[in-house]
Parts: structure tokens; sequence; C-alpha cells
């Protein structure tokens, strides 16, 4: 019977170190594949019906990819730090929307009562270019630089603090 005791004891300790590395991870800090590379050419349409190419957004100029949905309540909480970033940073930053798994109609309606913070919202009523772009839920946040080279990803809604750390380190906006 003592021997299960001497068996049991490295068993315990490793579940706690688990456990331990476990909680010091961030949890909005979810590795992507993609930072460092190249934003994906996605294609397709606003919420306004024009054609767009996604990774041609910025247009030179470093780019800000909101994920959201109309039926996303975390995206009721972020919404108003992106629209008041978008006011303040919109001219040196492209603030670009993706709306995510939504209908056109709940999309454009929500922007129109809430304010639009992008220059236009790539409309992504299936999902598909959430799948490229490794989208794990709504709202996240891609920061792309001018070369078009995805610089980083945050998940969970954006506080005002938050997003202004990430344009002043990845795009020297202050």
């Amino acid at each position: 019977m003592k021997a299960w005791r001497w068996l049991l004891l490295p068993i315990l300790a490793g579940l706690v170190g688990v456990l331990a590395v476990g909680l010091r991870h961030d949890p909005k800090q979810i590795p992507s594949p993609l930072v460092g590379k190249p934003l994906p050419a996605i294609e397709g349409v606003t919420l306004d019906g024009q054609a767009v190419d996604l990774a041609a957004a910025g247009q030179g100029g470093p780019m800000l990819i909101n994920v959201w949905a109309s039926w996303c309540e975390s995206c009721l909480v972020e919404h108003p730090v992106v629209v008041t970033a978008a006011r303040e940073f919109g001219d040196r930053v492209a603030f670009i929307g993706l709306n995510y798994r939504d209908r056109r109609d709940a999309g454009k309606a929500w922007l129109a009562e809430r304010g639009n913070a992008y220059r236009w919202s790539f409309f992504d009523p299936e999902g598909r270019a959430g799948i490229e772009l490794g989208v794990y839920g709504v709202p996240e946040t891609f920061f792309v630089a001018t070369d078009g080279t995805l610089l980083a990803k945050h998940v969970g809604p954006l506080d005002a603090d938050s997003l202004r750390g990430y344009l002043r380190r990845l795009f020297g906006v202050s």
C-alpha cells in the first residue's frame, strides 16, 4: 500500500506544475501562426456590397482590422473605444472592420446606431475570412504593418489603454 503513495506523489507534483504554468498564461495572448507573416489575400465584399481585398485595405499605411458582430455582447463594450481611437488616429491608421458571421442588415443597423469607426467593414457571413485569419471568436483585433505584415493579434475586447499601447508600440502613433 505504501508503494502507491510514492507513485502518487510525482503525479500530483506534475499536475500542480502544469496548473501553475497554465495560471500564468494570459488567455488574451493566443498565439497566431500568422504573426510575422504577410496578411493573406482575402477577397470579398463590404457591408455596402463593394468588392474589396482585405490585404490591400491599408493602401500603404498601417492597418487595424477589428473583428466584430452585431450579436456580440463584448463588442458592445469595445466599440466605443474603437470609435474614439478611429476619430483620433484614423488619419494615420486605417481602421477596417470585419463583420463576422452576421447578417448584413443587422451589421449595418448596429453601426448606424453605435457609430461607424471603420473606413469600411468586410462582410463575412460564413466566417471564411475569419478562418483565413485564425479568428477564435469576437471581438478580435489584428494590427498590420505598412508592408502588409501581421504584427500582432489581440483576442477579446480592447480597452482604451491597451489600444493606445498597441498603436504606439507597433505604429509609433500617439
